[in-house]
């Protein structure tokens, strides 16, 4: 028998059946055309697995329409690559029109593949042979493109929180100076970063009002006890699939399904791990509202409590039912109620 299924089988989660079965499933993936772009600023530098071919073009719209070319119309091909911010927004752009299916990854990870198969070296075409043969082997799944709505959003929201941070360190270090010109200064910077604040939450507000899409689902998750319109907006922008997805790959995905630690007879405590840490910052209050307003989630909270969890667990299950709760929500096109929660 060949050796591809037992060496790539850790990338096959989900396959059942014979050994067989399992490597031909391995080969044929194997034989799928990869495609891994590592992103910076300047350049895009590509990599076609298996046949090797490598391209490197500017990071532009020249550079874009070089590279959709030299993709091709290929129905069998994936492209990967790292979630860069604004760097990959205009490629994700290109390939969505070139219906070409695409799928990004987080850097870590990616890092982590390239440690685990011996290549320590970092170099943008080393990066770029990394993504295609991880994309490869473990089989990673196309994306959904994001609308430009949710990019131009994603960005409104990246700016609300920038502000945020400015406020609080304005705020820390008016409580610290002494010197009353500075102190002045930093009361007028704290009402322009609340002007700040105000323009862009109208500018969320009108965005998402034009989105039909959008704006029903925003209705939906407002109507949840504890949701309130800003951390509906984080939801809606950092974790677009909800109601796309089943309960527990919501809670994956948010980075709040408890990881078992368990090795021999060692039996460690489960953690949560991963997922998407602007979400859960932007659920923690919500979850801690629902504690006291939502009857059906302040009822699980007070019976972990009584069970002996601790405050924190008891609250982190919150904010995971919270996020399964809305995606079940989503899912099914309906508000909360009381009565069918």
């Amino acid at each position: 028998m060949s050796v591809i299924a037992p060496v790539f089988s850790f990338g096959l989660n989900g396959y059942a059946g014979s050994g067989l079965a399992l490597q031909d499933k391995a080969e044929k993936r194997l034989m799928q055309i990869t495609i891994g772009i590592d992103i910076s600023k300047e350049t895009l530098d590509a990599y076609r697995f298996p046949d090797n071919h490598h391209i490197q073009v500017a990071n532009g719209r020249a550079g874009h329409k070089s590279l959709v070319r030299w993709i091709g119309k290929q129905n069998e091909s994936l492209v990967v690559f790292e979630a860069t911010g604004a760097y990959h927004r205009n490629l994700e752009a290109a390939l969505a029109a070139n219906g070409t299916a695409f799928a990004k990854v987080n850097p870590r990870q990616a890092r982590r593949f390239a440690e685990a198969t011996g290549r320590l070296a970092k170099t943008d075409r080393v990066d770029a042979i990394m993504l295609a043969k991880m994309g490869a082997i473990l089989g990673l799944k196309a994306h959904e493109p994001r609308t430009e709505a949710l990019h131009i959003l994603r960005e409104l929201i990246t700016a609300r929180r920038a502000l945020m941070k400015d406020k609080v360190a304005a705020k820390t270090r008016l409580q610290t100076t002494r010197q009353t010109l500075l102190k002045n200064q930093i009361n007028a910077r704290l009402k322009q970063i609340k002007i700040q604040i105000q323009q862009v939450d109208a500018a969320i507000t009108e965005k998402v009002a034009q989105d039909e899409v959008l704006s029903n689902k925003l209705d939906i998750l407002t109507s949840i006890p504890g949701i309130a319109e800003t951390t509906a907006f984080s939801m809606l922008i950092e974790m677009p699939e909800l109601g796309t997805l089943e309960g527990k790959q919501a809670a994956s995905l948010a980075g709040l399904a408890p990881m078992s630690r368990q090795s021999g007879k060692w039996q460690g405590k489960e953690r949560i791990k991963g997922g998407r840490a602007f979400l859960r910052r932007a659920i923690y209050m919500p979850a801690l509202v629902a504690t006291r307003y939502n009857p059906g989630l302040k009822a699980k909270y007070d019976q972990l409590i009584r069970a002996g969890k601790s405050g924190k667990v008891a609250l982190t299950a919150i904010m995971r039912k919270l996020v399964v709760m809305a995606n079940a929500l989503l899912r099914d096109g309906r508000t909360w109620s009381e009565l069918r929660p």
